[in-house]
């Protein structure tokens, strides 16, 4: 069944991001601290509270705001299981389980801390990068990818016979 291969991989993508998160913010105080020098200056945590979209977009901090966020996050959750819930071929699946898992992910931050939880930081050659990420958001970007290239129709499936 198509769905199971999509829940299965939201419900991975979901408990790695959750994993990573308590294990960051919790277990390595990053809140408190700030910046954690994994590999300077590849590879950085730093603590990032998004409030908003990207990059911090929209981002007033107020509860309309994050529970306006909260419902546009289950609804395209919603609407992508709805519209693929019957989809073929393992990296459409794939693809959708990603999104979903990754948007589920930001949005128990939400709920649970107030904003999305960001904390990765890569950078090389003298370059200070402000930016901070996380892995549900790498989620989604992979599987939004995925969604865009990687249908797996068969090739003149959808022509029309001359």
């Amino acid at each position: 069944m198509p769905i199971s291969r999509i829940l299965s991989v939201a419900l991975s993508v979901f408990a790695i991001d959750r994993l990573l998160k308590i294990w960051t913010v919790e277990w390595m105080d990053l809140r408190n601290l700030y910046v954690i020098e994994v590999w300077p200056p590849y590879f950085t945590l730093k603590m990032g509270w998004n409030e908003g979209i990207n990059f911090g977009l929209f981002g007033s901090g107020s509860d309309i705001t994050k529970y306006l966020l909260i419902g546009i996050g289950l609804a395209i959750s919603v609407l992508l299981l709805v519209w693929f819930r019957k989809a073929r071929g393992f990296w459409l699946q794939t693809s959708v389980g990603l999104v979903v898992g990754g948007a589920i992910g930001n949005i128990v931050d939400r709920l649970i801390y107030g904003a999305v939880v960001d904390f990765i930081n890569v950078g090389c050659c003298g370059i200070n990068n402000p930016y901070v990420f996380n892995s549900a958001d790498v989620a989604i970007f992979i599987g939004v990818v995925g969604l865009i290239f990687l249908d797996e129709k068969k090739p003149g499936k959808n022509k029309q016979k001359a």
